[in-house]
Protein backbone atom coordinates (compact mmCIF):
# COMPACT_ATOMS: atom_id res chain seq x y z
CA UNK A 1 0.00 0.00 0.00
CA UNK A 2 0.95 3.74 -0.96
CA UNK A 3 2.73 4.96 2.43
CA UNK A 4 2.10 8.68 3.22
CA UNK A 5 5.09 10.33 3.69
CA UNK A 6 5.75 13.12 5.97
CA UNK A 7 8.80 14.75 3.40
CA UNK A 8 5.95 14.41 0.98
CA UNK A 9 3.11 15.86 2.65
CA UNK A 10 5.16 19.83 4.06
CA UNK A 11 5.90 19.93 -0.04
CA UNK A 12 2.93 20.14 -1.11
CA UNK A 13 1.46 23.42 -2.19
CA UNK A 14 -0.41 25.74 0.30
CA UNK A 15 0.29 22.87 2.86
CA UNK A 16 -0.43 24.22 7.08
CA UNK A 17 2.32 22.80 8.10
CA UNK A 18 4.65 24.04 5.94
CA UNK A 19 4.66 28.23 7.32
CA UNK A 20 4.64 26.14 10.33
CA UNK A 21 7.75 23.90 9.76
CA UNK A 22 9.62 27.13 8.65
CA UNK A 23 9.14 28.52 12.04
CA UNK A 24 12.51 27.04 14.05
CA UNK A 25 11.12 27.53 17.13
CA UNK A 26 8.25 25.27 16.44
CA UNK A 27 10.21 22.94 14.45
CA UNK A 28 10.52 20.45 18.06
CA UNK A 29 6.10 20.65 18.37
CA UNK A 30 5.23 19.75 14.80
CA UNK A 31 7.94 16.74 14.68
CA UNK A 32 6.19 15.70 17.94
CA UNK A 33 2.31 16.13 16.53
CA UNK A 34 3.27 14.44 13.32
CA UNK A 35 4.84 11.13 14.76
CA UNK A 36 2.25 11.22 17.31
CA UNK A 37 -0.24 11.40 14.36
CA UNK A 38 2.07 8.09 12.78
CA UNK A 39 1.68 6.01 15.65
CA UNK A 40 -2.10 6.81 16.11
CA UNK A 41 -3.14 5.71 12.54
CA UNK A 42 -0.03 2.88 12.42
CA UNK A 43 1.83 4.37 9.64
CA UNK A 44 5.11 4.70 11.13
CA UNK A 45 7.38 3.65 8.66
CA UNK A 46 10.43 1.38 10.10
CA UNK A 47 12.83 1.56 7.88
CA UNK A 48 13.32 5.24 6.71
CA UNK A 49 16.28 6.46 4.97
CA UNK A 50 17.47 9.45 3.70
CA UNK A 51 19.06 7.49 -0.07
CA UNK A 52 20.32 9.50 -2.90
CA UNK A 53 18.39 12.60 -2.12
CA UNK A 54 15.00 11.00 -1.13
CA UNK A 55 13.29 9.93 1.81
CA UNK A 56 13.61 5.98 1.41
CA UNK A 57 11.23 3.69 2.62
CA UNK A 58 12.56 0.19 2.61
CA UNK A 59 10.04 -2.48 2.44
CA UNK A 60 8.83 -3.99 5.56
CA UNK A 61 9.64 -7.77 4.67
CA UNK A 62 13.16 -8.40 2.87
CA UNK A 63 11.77 -11.07 -0.19
CA UNK A 64 15.28 -10.90 -1.21
CA UNK A 65 15.62 -13.30 2.47
CA UNK A 66 12.99 -15.17 1.64
CA UNK A 67 13.89 -18.62 1.64
CA UNK A 68 13.26 -20.43 -1.47
CA UNK A 69 11.14 -23.91 -1.64
CA UNK A 70 12.40 -24.76 -4.76
CA UNK A 71 16.12 -23.45 -4.84
CA UNK A 72 17.76 -22.85 -8.32
CA UNK A 73 21.39 -24.91 -7.95
CA UNK A 74 22.90 -22.91 -11.01
CA UNK A 75 21.32 -20.42 -12.64
CA UNK A 76 21.81 -19.46 -16.61
CA UNK A 77 23.52 -16.45 -16.99
CA UNK A 78 22.86 -13.52 -18.50
CA UNK A 79 24.16 -13.35 -22.29
CA UNK A 80 27.29 -11.46 -22.47
CA UNK A 81 29.19 -10.21 -24.59
CA UNK A 82 29.63 -7.30 -27.66
CA UNK A 83 25.47 -6.82 -28.49
CA UNK A 84 25.37 -7.72 -31.82
CA UNK A 85 25.31 -4.55 -34.99
CA UNK A 86 21.56 -5.14 -35.68
CA UNK A 87 19.29 -3.36 -38.35
CA UNK A 88 18.08 0.08 -37.63
CA UNK A 89 14.84 -0.33 -36.51
CA UNK A 90 14.05 3.54 -36.68
CA UNK A 91 13.66 5.69 -39.54
CA UNK A 92 17.01 7.62 -40.59
CA UNK A 93 15.08 10.85 -40.11
CA UNK A 94 16.46 14.55 -41.61
CA UNK A 95 16.03 18.07 -40.04
CA UNK A 96 13.46 20.27 -43.03
CA UNK A 97 14.91 23.42 -42.20
CA UNK A 98 12.74 24.99 -45.59
CA UNK A 99 9.90 27.28 -44.59
CA UNK A 100 7.84 23.97 -45.54
CA UNK A 101 9.40 22.43 -42.76
CA UNK A 102 9.49 24.93 -40.16
CA UNK A 103 5.71 25.38 -40.59
CA UNK A 104 4.89 21.92 -40.24
CA UNK A 105 7.38 22.41 -36.95
CA UNK A 106 4.99 24.85 -35.46
CA UNK A 107 1.83 22.54 -35.94
CA UNK A 108 3.76 19.72 -34.48
CA UNK A 109 4.52 21.76 -31.67
CA UNK A 110 0.91 22.98 -31.30
CA UNK A 111 -0.21 19.69 -31.67
CA UNK A 112 2.24 18.52 -29.13
CA UNK A 113 1.23 21.25 -26.70
CA UNK A 114 -2.76 19.91 -26.76
CA UNK A 115 -1.56 16.51 -26.00
CA UNK A 116 0.60 17.82 -23.04
CA UNK A 117 -2.49 19.47 -21.55
CA UNK A 118 -4.94 16.60 -21.92
CA UNK A 119 -1.98 14.99 -19.85
CA UNK A 120 -1.50 17.68 -17.29
CA UNK A 121 -5.11 17.85 -16.68
CA UNK A 122 -5.60 14.14 -16.25
CA UNK A 123 -2.37 13.83 -13.93
CA UNK A 124 -3.21 17.18 -11.89
CA UNK A 125 -6.46 15.84 -10.76
CA UNK A 126 -5.21 12.46 -9.75
CA UNK A 127 -2.77 14.22 -7.68
CA UNK A 128 -5.30 16.59 -6.38
CA UNK A 129 -8.12 13.99 -5.37
CA UNK A 130 -6.47 10.49 -5.91
CA UNK A 131 -2.97 10.90 -5.13
CA UNK A 132 -1.89 7.18 -3.84
CA UNK A 133 -4.78 5.12 -5.20
CA UNK A 134 -4.46 3.17 -8.10
CA UNK A 135 -6.59 5.25 -10.09
CA UNK A 136 -8.72 8.18 -10.35
CA UNK A 137 -12.47 7.94 -11.03
CA UNK A 138 -12.44 11.26 -13.53
CA UNK A 139 -16.27 11.67 -13.33
CA UNK A 140 -17.15 11.20 -9.34
CA UNK A 141 -13.56 12.84 -8.60
CA UNK A 142 -12.48 10.37 -5.93
CA UNK A 143 -9.00 7.74 -5.90
CA UNK A 144 -10.15 3.97 -6.01
CA UNK A 145 -7.93 0.65 -6.09
CA UNK A 146 -8.27 -1.99 -8.48
CA UNK A 147 -8.30 -5.47 -7.23
CA UNK A 148 -5.01 -7.20 -7.28
CA UNK A 149 -2.52 -4.35 -7.72
CA UNK A 150 -1.87 -4.29 -3.97
CA UNK A 151 -2.82 -0.72 -3.64
CA UNK A 152 0.69 0.24 -4.83
CA UNK A 153 -0.75 4.05 -6.65
CA UNK A 154 -0.47 2.10 -10.17
CA UNK A 155 -0.98 5.48 -11.70
CA UNK A 156 1.50 6.94 -9.75
CA UNK A 157 4.12 4.84 -11.01
CA UNK A 158 3.16 3.99 -14.08
CA UNK A 159 3.48 8.28 -15.05
CA UNK A 160 6.57 8.49 -14.34
CA UNK A 161 7.96 8.27 -17.34
CA UNK A 162 5.62 10.52 -18.89
CA UNK A 163 5.99 13.25 -16.86
CA UNK A 164 10.09 12.91 -17.45
CA UNK A 165 9.68 12.89 -21.16
CA UNK A 166 7.03 15.54 -21.09
CA UNK A 167 9.61 17.87 -19.39
CA UNK A 168 7.59 17.85 -16.24
CA UNK A 169 10.42 17.65 -13.79
CA UNK A 170 9.02 19.12 -10.68
CA UNK A 171 5.77 16.77 -10.98
CA UNK A 172 8.32 13.67 -11.86
CA UNK A 173 10.54 14.36 -9.10
CA UNK A 174 7.38 14.54 -6.87
CA UNK A 175 6.09 11.42 -7.94
CA UNK A 176 9.50 10.09 -7.32
CA UNK A 177 9.55 11.25 -3.74
CA UNK A 178 6.33 9.07 -2.78
CA UNK A 179 7.12 6.00 -5.23
CA UNK A 180 10.28 5.46 -3.33
CA UNK A 181 8.15 5.11 -0.14
CA UNK A 182 5.73 2.43 -1.08
CA UNK A 183 5.90 -0.52 1.18
CA UNK A 184 5.26 -3.53 -1.24
CA UNK A 185 4.77 -5.99 1.92
CA UNK A 186 1.73 -3.17 3.09
CA UNK A 187 -1.41 -4.27 1.45
CA UNK A 188 -5.11 -4.93 1.75
CA UNK A 189 -4.64 -7.83 -1.22
CA UNK A 190 -3.85 -11.15 -0.36
CA UNK A 191 -2.96 -11.56 -3.52
CA UNK A 192 -1.29 -10.04 -6.70
CA UNK A 193 -1.85 -9.60 -10.30
CA UNK A 194 1.67 -10.82 -11.28
CA UNK A 195 1.71 -9.86 -14.92
CA UNK A 196 -0.11 -6.20 -14.27
CA UNK A 197 2.17 -5.41 -11.34
CA UNK A 198 5.20 -6.54 -13.29
CA UNK A 199 4.45 -4.17 -16.57
CA UNK A 200 3.04 -1.01 -14.56
CA UNK A 201 4.91 -1.02 -11.49
CA UNK A 202 8.49 -2.78 -11.89
CA UNK A 203 8.42 -1.55 -15.84
CA UNK A 204 7.38 1.70 -14.22
CA UNK A 205 10.33 2.56 -12.11
CA UNK A 206 12.92 0.48 -14.56
CA UNK A 207 12.13 2.56 -17.42
CA UNK A 208 12.20 5.64 -15.15
CA UNK A 209 15.33 4.95 -13.79
CA UNK A 210 16.72 4.26 -17.14
CA UNK A 211 15.33 7.93 -17.79
CA UNK A 212 16.82 9.64 -15.15
CA UNK A 213 19.15 7.59 -13.56
CA UNK A 214 17.68 8.23 -9.96
CA UNK A 215 19.21 5.48 -8.15
CA UNK A 216 16.29 5.69 -5.57
CA UNK A 217 13.85 4.54 -8.15
CA UNK A 218 16.29 1.39 -9.09
CA UNK A 219 16.27 0.40 -5.51
CA UNK A 220 12.55 0.62 -5.53
CA UNK A 221 12.69 -1.87 -8.46
CA UNK A 222 15.25 -4.42 -7.00
CA UNK A 223 12.85 -4.61 -3.88
CA UNK A 224 9.73 -5.01 -6.00
CA UNK A 225 11.74 -7.54 -8.33
CA UNK A 226 12.73 -9.61 -5.63
CA UNK A 227 9.51 -9.72 -4.14
CA UNK A 228 8.01 -11.01 -7.81
CA UNK A 229 10.86 -13.56 -8.57
CA UNK A 230 9.10 -15.61 -5.68
CA UNK A 231 6.09 -16.36 -8.19
CA UNK A 232 9.25 -18.21 -9.85
CA UNK A 233 9.49 -20.51 -7.10
CA UNK A 234 7.34 -23.82 -7.85
CA UNK A 235 7.67 -27.07 -8.35
CA UNK A 236 8.80 -27.17 -11.78
CA UNK A 237 9.72 -22.66 -11.56
CA UNK A 238 6.46 -21.40 -14.09
CA UNK A 239 4.50 -18.53 -12.83
CA UNK A 240 1.33 -18.59 -11.36
CA UNK A 241 -1.87 -15.69 -13.03
CA UNK A 242 -1.71 -14.69 -8.78
CA UNK A 243 0.78 -13.71 -6.63
CA UNK A 244 -0.32 -14.84 -2.74
CA UNK A 245 1.57 -13.52 -0.34
CA UNK A 246 0.96 -16.39 2.14
CA UNK A 247 2.00 -19.18 -0.32
CA UNK A 248 4.62 -17.65 -1.51
CA UNK A 249 6.36 -17.14 1.86
CA UNK A 250 5.18 -21.01 3.21
CA UNK A 251 6.29 -22.43 -0.27
CA UNK A 252 3.08 -23.77 -1.01
CA UNK A 253 2.84 -22.02 -4.60
CA UNK A 254 1.77 -23.93 -7.80
CA UNK A 255 1.54 -22.76 -11.38
CA UNK A 256 -1.99 -22.47 -12.54
CA UNK A 257 -4.42 -24.84 -15.20
CA UNK A 258 -5.93 -22.30 -17.29
CA UNK A 259 -3.78 -19.29 -17.20
CA UNK A 260 -3.64 -16.76 -20.23
CA UNK A 261 -0.78 -17.47 -21.55
CA UNK A 262 0.39 -13.30 -21.65
CA UNK A 263 0.36 -13.00 -18.28
CA UNK A 264 2.51 -15.60 -17.56
CA UNK A 265 5.23 -15.66 -20.05
CA UNK A 266 5.52 -11.35 -20.12
CA UNK A 267 7.92 -10.38 -17.73
CA UNK A 268 11.34 -11.00 -20.26
CA UNK A 269 11.67 -7.26 -20.71
CA UNK A 270 11.64 -6.49 -17.07
CA UNK A 271 13.35 -9.47 -15.78
CA UNK A 272 16.48 -9.28 -18.58
CA UNK A 273 16.86 -5.13 -17.71
CA UNK A 274 16.79 -5.78 -13.86
CA UNK A 275 19.30 -8.69 -14.54
CA UNK A 276 21.74 -6.11 -16.97
CA UNK A 277 21.40 -3.12 -14.21
CA UNK A 278 21.85 -5.27 -10.95
CA UNK A 279 23.89 -8.35 -12.60
CA UNK A 280 22.15 -10.83 -10.75
CA UNK A 281 21.36 -13.56 -13.26
CA UNK A 282 18.78 -15.00 -11.02
CA UNK A 283 15.92 -12.77 -12.89
CA UNK A 284 17.31 -13.42 -16.31
CA UNK A 285 17.23 -17.65 -15.34
CA UNK A 286 13.69 -17.01 -14.11
CA UNK A 287 12.60 -16.07 -17.49
CA UNK A 288 14.48 -17.94 -19.46
CA UNK A 289 12.93 -21.18 -18.02
CA UNK A 290 9.77 -20.00 -19.23
CA UNK A 291 10.69 -19.12 -22.62
CA UNK A 292 12.46 -22.76 -22.78
CA UNK A 293 9.05 -24.17 -22.18
CA UNK A 294 7.75 -22.04 -25.39
CA UNK A 295 10.53 -22.90 -27.50
CA UNK A 296 9.98 -27.00 -26.34
CA UNK A 297 6.34 -26.57 -27.04
CA UNK A 298 5.99 -24.68 -30.12
CA UNK A 299 5.32 -26.79 -32.90
CA UNK A 300 3.25 -29.92 -30.21
CA UNK A 301 0.83 -27.52 -30.01
CA UNK A 302 -2.84 -28.01 -31.92
CA UNK A 303 -1.71 -25.17 -34.30
CA UNK A 304 2.26 -25.47 -34.59
CA UNK A 305 4.19 -22.27 -34.36
CA UNK A 306 1.70 -20.28 -31.72
CA UNK A 307 0.67 -21.47 -28.54
CA UNK A 308 -2.78 -21.82 -26.87
CA UNK A 309 -4.71 -18.67 -25.77
CA UNK A 310 -4.44 -20.60 -22.05
CA UNK A 311 -2.01 -22.13 -20.40
CA UNK A 312 -1.71 -25.52 -18.45
CA UNK A 313 1.63 -24.60 -16.47
CA UNK A 314 1.17 -26.47 -13.82
CA UNK A 315 1.22 -29.88 -15.18
CA UNK A 316 3.66 -28.14 -18.20
CA UNK A 317 0.61 -29.39 -21.02
CA UNK A 318 0.61 -26.45 -23.83
CA UNK A 319 -1.87 -28.56 -26.03
CA UNK A 320 -5.05 -28.66 -23.58
CA UNK A 321 -6.26 -25.78 -25.18
CA UNK A 322 -7.52 -25.24 -28.92
CA UNK A 323 -7.76 -21.74 -29.19
CA UNK A 324 -5.24 -18.61 -30.43
CA UNK A 325 -4.86 -15.24 -30.76
CA UNK A 326 -3.07 -12.43 -30.36
CA UNK A 327 -5.86 -10.32 -28.54
CA UNK A 328 -6.70 -10.71 -25.33
CA UNK A 329 -5.11 -13.38 -22.58
CA UNK A 330 -2.01 -13.86 -25.23
CA UNK A 331 -0.79 -10.44 -27.24
CA UNK A 332 2.30 -9.49 -24.74
CA UNK A 333 3.61 -12.94 -25.11
CA UNK A 334 4.38 -12.43 -28.90
CA UNK A 335 4.97 -8.80 -28.36
CA UNK A 336 7.84 -9.37 -25.81
CA UNK A 337 9.56 -11.91 -29.02
CA UNK A 338 11.29 -9.37 -30.75
CA UNK A 339 11.43 -7.13 -27.95
CA UNK A 340 13.83 -9.41 -25.71
CA UNK A 341 15.79 -9.94 -28.92
CA UNK A 342 16.37 -6.65 -28.90
CA UNK A 343 17.36 -5.80 -25.21
CA UNK A 344 19.63 -8.43 -25.09
CA UNK A 345 21.37 -7.27 -28.05
CA UNK A 346 20.54 -10.16 -30.44
CA UNK A 347 22.63 -12.74 -28.19
CA UNK A 348 19.81 -15.32 -27.35
CA UNK A 349 18.75 -16.46 -31.45
CA UNK A 350 15.79 -18.33 -29.65
CA UNK A 351 13.65 -15.03 -29.55
CA UNK A 352 14.23 -14.81 -32.99
CA UNK A 353 13.53 -18.39 -33.88
CA UNK A 354 9.96 -18.48 -31.60
CA UNK A 355 9.21 -14.71 -33.43
CA UNK A 356 9.52 -16.15 -37.09
CA UNK A 357 8.37 -19.48 -36.51
CA UNK A 358 5.09 -18.23 -34.64
CA UNK A 359 4.59 -14.91 -37.26
CA UNK A 360 4.42 -17.79 -40.00
CA UNK A 361 1.14 -19.15 -38.44
CA UNK A 362 0.06 -16.14 -38.18
CA UNK A 363 0.06 -15.13 -41.65
CA UNK A 364 -1.05 -18.71 -42.52
CA UNK A 365 -4.05 -19.23 -40.16
CA UNK A 366 -4.73 -15.72 -38.37
CA UNK A 367 -4.58 -12.71 -40.77
CA UNK A 368 -7.48 -11.55 -42.79
CA UNK A 369 -8.98 -9.10 -45.40
CA UNK A 370 -12.12 -7.30 -44.59
CA UNK A 371 -14.52 -7.28 -46.92
CA UNK A 372 -14.67 -3.75 -47.72
CA UNK A 373 -16.95 -1.46 -51.08
CA UNK A 374 -13.79 0.23 -51.30
CA UNK A 375 -11.73 -3.06 -51.44
CA UNK A 376 -9.76 -1.15 -48.54
CA UNK A 377 -6.19 -2.61 -48.29
CA UNK A 378 -6.13 -3.30 -44.81
CA UNK A 379 -5.58 -6.24 -42.51
CA UNK A 380 -6.72 -7.64 -39.10
CA UNK A 381 -5.68 -10.80 -36.83
CA UNK A 382 -8.54 -12.96 -35.77
CA UNK A 383 -9.20 -15.55 -33.74
CA UNK A 384 -8.61 -19.46 -34.50
CA UNK A 385 -9.94 -22.24 -32.68
CA UNK A 386 -9.06 -25.77 -34.05
CA UNK A 387 -10.97 -28.97 -34.23
CA UNK A 388 -10.87 -32.64 -35.91
CA UNK A 389 -11.49 -30.94 -39.20
CA UNK A 390 -8.76 -28.28 -38.88
CA UNK A 391 -8.32 -24.65 -37.65
CA UNK A 392 -11.39 -22.41 -38.17
CA UNK A 393 -11.13 -18.48 -38.49
CA UNK A 394 -13.39 -16.43 -37.14
CA UNK A 395 -13.08 -12.42 -38.31
CA UNK A 396 -13.25 -10.90 -35.30
CA UNK A 397 -11.20 -7.40 -34.31
CA UNK A 398 -10.11 -6.34 -30.74
CA UNK A 399 -8.88 -3.06 -30.26
CA UNK A 400 -6.11 -5.00 -27.94
CA UNK A 401 -4.66 -6.48 -30.83
CA UNK A 402 -4.48 -3.18 -32.84
CA UNK A 403 -0.59 -3.51 -31.25
CA UNK A 404 0.20 -6.19 -33.93
CA UNK A 405 0.82 -3.61 -36.06
CA UNK A 406 3.92 -2.34 -34.38
CA UNK A 407 4.97 -5.60 -33.77
CA UNK A 408 5.20 -6.77 -37.01
CA UNK A 409 7.35 -4.07 -37.87
CA UNK A 410 9.66 -4.02 -35.39
CA UNK A 411 10.45 -7.48 -36.20
CA UNK A 412 10.59 -6.95 -39.85
CA UNK A 413 12.93 -4.18 -38.90
CA UNK A 414 15.12 -6.40 -36.24
CA UNK A 415 15.21 -9.08 -38.54
CA UNK A 416 15.27 -7.82 -41.73
CA UNK A 417 11.85 -9.26 -42.92
CA UNK A 418 10.36 -6.43 -45.27
CA UNK A 419 7.25 -8.23 -46.21
CA UNK A 420 6.65 -8.06 -41.97
CA UNK A 421 6.95 -4.34 -42.36
CA UNK A 422 4.24 -4.28 -45.18
CA UNK A 423 1.78 -6.71 -43.02
CA UNK A 424 2.12 -3.83 -40.21
CA UNK A 425 1.36 -1.56 -42.06
CA UNK A 426 -1.81 -2.86 -43.71
CA UNK A 427 -2.57 -4.15 -39.71
CA UNK A 428 -2.25 -0.32 -38.06
CA UNK A 429 -3.89 1.05 -41.60
CA UNK A 430 -6.93 -1.71 -40.90
CA UNK A 431 -7.18 -0.18 -36.79
CA UNK A 432 -7.06 3.54 -38.20
CA UNK A 433 -10.20 2.68 -40.59
CA UNK A 434 -11.96 1.16 -37.87
CA UNK A 435 -11.08 4.03 -35.59
CA UNK A 436 -12.71 6.36 -38.80
CA UNK A 437 -15.80 3.68 -38.92
CA UNK A 438 -17.54 4.47 -35.87
CA UNK A 439 -19.41 7.46 -35.00
CA UNK A 440 -17.76 8.56 -32.12
CA UNK A 441 -14.60 8.36 -34.63
CA UNK A 442 -13.08 5.58 -31.85
CA UNK A 443 -12.28 1.69 -32.26
CA UNK A 444 -14.54 -0.41 -30.29
CA UNK A 445 -13.39 -2.95 -28.13
CA UNK A 446 -14.57 -6.21 -29.95
CA UNK A 447 -16.69 -6.60 -33.50
CA UNK A 448 -17.36 -8.54 -36.17
CA UNK A 449 -16.47 -8.19 -39.98
CA UNK A 450 -17.12 -9.62 -43.58
CA UNK A 451 -13.80 -10.94 -44.54
CA UNK A 452 -12.16 -11.98 -47.76
CA UNK A 453 -11.31 -15.79 -48.62
CA UNK A 454 -7.56 -14.84 -48.77
CA UNK A 455 -5.76 -11.49 -48.16
CA UNK A 456 -6.47 -10.26 -51.52
CA UNK A 457 -9.16 -8.40 -53.07
CA UNK A 458 -12.71 -9.41 -52.81
CA UNK A 459 -15.49 -8.11 -54.31
CA UNK A 460 -18.47 -6.47 -52.20
CA UNK A 461 -21.59 -8.61 -51.22
CA UNK A 462 -24.18 -6.04 -50.83
CA UNK A 463 -27.19 -8.99 -50.12
CA UNK A 464 -24.55 -10.36 -47.86
CA UNK A 465 -24.29 -7.49 -45.94
CA UNK A 466 -27.63 -6.32 -45.67
CA UNK A 467 -28.86 -9.52 -44.41
CA UNK A 468 -25.84 -10.71 -42.37
CA UNK A 469 -24.89 -7.67 -41.13
CA UNK A 470 -25.95 -4.60 -38.80
CA UNK A 471 -26.94 -2.34 -41.53
CA UNK A 472 -26.49 0.64 -38.97
CA UNK A 473 -22.78 0.11 -39.31
CA UNK A 474 -19.99 1.06 -41.64
CA UNK A 475 -20.07 -1.49 -44.77
CA UNK A 476 -17.60 -3.99 -43.78
CA UNK A 477 -19.00 -4.36 -39.95
CA UNK A 478 -21.10 -7.42 -39.36
CA UNK A 479 -21.73 -6.87 -36.02
CA UNK A 480 -19.73 -4.67 -32.33
CA UNK A 481 -19.60 -7.08 -29.33
CA UNK A 482 -18.79 -4.75 -26.91
CA UNK A 483 -18.70 -0.90 -28.18
CA UNK A 484 -16.79 0.71 -25.56
CA UNK A 485 -13.67 2.33 -25.26
CA UNK A 486 -11.45 1.67 -22.44
CA UNK A 487 -8.62 4.71 -23.14
CA UNK A 488 -6.91 1.86 -24.35
CA UNK A 489 -3.26 2.62 -26.48
CA UNK A 490 -2.67 -0.23 -28.75
CA UNK A 491 -4.14 1.60 -31.76
CA UNK A 492 -1.93 4.85 -31.14
CA UNK A 493 0.95 2.52 -29.79
CA UNK A 494 1.27 1.10 -33.97
CA UNK A 495 0.53 4.58 -35.43
CA UNK A 496 3.57 5.81 -33.32
CA UNK A 497 6.04 3.03 -34.12
CA UNK A 498 5.24 3.03 -37.78
CA UNK A 499 5.56 6.62 -38.10
CA UNK A 500 9.12 6.14 -36.21
CA UNK A 501 9.65 3.23 -38.49
CA UNK A 502 8.57 4.70 -41.62
CA UNK A 503 9.41 8.45 -41.54
CA UNK A 504 5.97 8.14 -42.76
CA UNK A 505 4.08 11.57 -41.64
CA UNK A 506 0.66 10.46 -42.82
CA UNK A 507 0.51 8.31 -39.52
CA UNK A 508 0.98 11.50 -37.94
CA UNK A 509 -2.23 13.25 -39.33
CA UNK A 510 -4.19 9.86 -38.61
CA UNK A 511 -3.07 9.87 -34.58
CA UNK A 512 -4.00 13.90 -35.21
CA UNK A 513 -7.69 12.66 -36.11
CA UNK A 514 -7.34 9.80 -33.55
CA UNK A 515 -6.28 12.31 -30.08
CA UNK A 516 -9.15 14.54 -31.71
CA UNK A 517 -11.76 11.93 -31.51
CA UNK A 518 -10.82 10.46 -28.04
CA UNK A 519 -10.46 13.62 -26.03
CA UNK A 520 -13.84 14.52 -27.64
CA UNK A 521 -15.47 11.73 -26.85
CA UNK A 522 -14.32 10.93 -23.47
CA UNK A 523 -13.39 14.37 -21.48
CA UNK A 524 -15.09 15.04 -17.96
CA UNK A 525 -14.25 18.26 -16.20
CA UNK A 526 -11.75 16.89 -14.22
CA UNK A 527 -10.12 14.33 -16.73
CA UNK A 528 -10.93 11.96 -19.51
CA UNK A 529 -13.12 8.74 -18.76
CA UNK A 530 -13.61 5.37 -20.57
CA UNK A 531 -16.99 5.65 -22.15
CA UNK A 532 -19.60 2.89 -22.59
CA UNK A 533 -20.18 3.26 -26.80
CA UNK A 534 -18.36 4.47 -29.78
CA UNK A 535 -21.60 4.21 -31.71
CA UNK A 536 -23.01 7.29 -30.57
CA UNK A 537 -21.70 10.65 -31.21
CA UNK A 538 -23.04 11.88 -27.41
CA UNK A 539 -20.71 9.31 -25.44
CA UNK A 540 -21.91 8.00 -21.88
CA UNK A 541 -18.49 8.29 -19.18
CA UNK A 542 -18.06 5.36 -17.64
CA UNK A 543 -16.54 6.60 -14.62
CA UNK A 544 -13.11 4.93 -15.06
CA UNK A 545 -9.67 6.04 -16.07
CA UNK A 546 -6.81 3.50 -16.25
CA UNK A 547 -3.33 4.09 -15.53
CA UNK A 548 -2.47 3.30 -19.03
CA UNK A 549 -4.34 6.49 -20.19
CA UNK A 550 -1.04 8.79 -18.81
CA UNK A 551 1.16 5.74 -19.40
CA UNK A 552 0.82 4.73 -22.83
CA UNK A 553 -2.17 6.57 -25.12
CA UNK A 554 -0.84 9.90 -23.87
CA UNK A 555 2.32 9.30 -23.70
CA UNK A 556 2.56 8.07 -27.56
CA UNK A 557 0.67 10.40 -28.65
CA UNK A 558 3.09 12.87 -27.26
CA UNK A 559 5.89 11.49 -28.93
CA UNK A 560 4.65 11.05 -32.41
CA UNK A 561 4.65 14.86 -32.33
CA UNK A 562 8.13 15.12 -31.11
CA UNK A 563 11.20 15.37 -32.51
CA UNK A 564 12.57 11.22 -33.53
CA UNK A 565 15.40 11.52 -31.29
CA UNK A 566 13.27 11.51 -28.35
CA UNK A 567 13.14 7.86 -26.86
CA UNK A 568 14.75 6.96 -30.23
CA UNK A 569 13.67 3.19 -30.88
CA UNK A 570 17.15 2.16 -31.70
CA UNK A 571 18.05 3.46 -27.88
CA UNK A 572 15.50 1.95 -25.96
CA UNK A 573 12.75 -1.00 -25.89
CA UNK A 574 9.34 0.21 -25.07
CA UNK A 575 7.30 -2.58 -22.58
CA UNK A 576 3.69 -3.49 -23.33
CA UNK A 577 3.13 -0.34 -20.81
CA UNK A 578 5.35 1.90 -22.79
CA UNK A 579 7.82 2.33 -20.40
CA UNK A 580 11.67 3.02 -22.08
CA UNK A 581 14.33 0.24 -21.21
CA UNK A 582 17.72 1.11 -22.40
CA UNK A 583 19.11 -1.43 -25.04
CA UNK A 584 22.45 -2.44 -24.68
CA UNK A 585 25.39 -0.54 -26.48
Amino acid sequence: MFIEDVVWQLRQPQHAMMAIFRRKTRVVVVFLVVLLLYLLVGLVPEHRDTLFGFTYVRTSYDWSQQKLQYPITEYMPLPTGQPLSLPKVQYAFTTDTSAKGVAREGVLASRRAEVKAAFVKSWTSYKNVGFGWDELKPVSGVGTDEDGFGGYGATLVDSLSTLWIMGLKDDFYEAAAAAVTIDWANTRDNSINFFEITIRHLGGLLGAYDLSLETALLEKAIELGDMLYMAYDTPNHMPPFWFDFVDAKDGKQVAGYHDPSAAVTSSSLEFTRLAQLTGNDKYYDAINRVTLVLDEWQNKTALPGMWPTYFDFAQLQLNSDTSFTLGASADSLYEYLPKTYAILGGLEPMYEKLYRGAMDTVKENLLFRPMTPNQDDILFTGNVYVSDVGPDLTAEGQHLACFVGGMFGLGGKLFDIPEHLEIGEKITRGCVWAYDAMPAGIMPEIFDLFKCDTLDPCEWDEETWESEGDTQLTKGFMSVQDPRYLLRPEAIESVFLMYRMTGNSEYQEMAWRMFQAIRKATETDLAFSAIQSVRVVDTVKSDSMESFWLAETLRYLYLIFSSPDLIDLDEYVLNTEAHPLKRPK
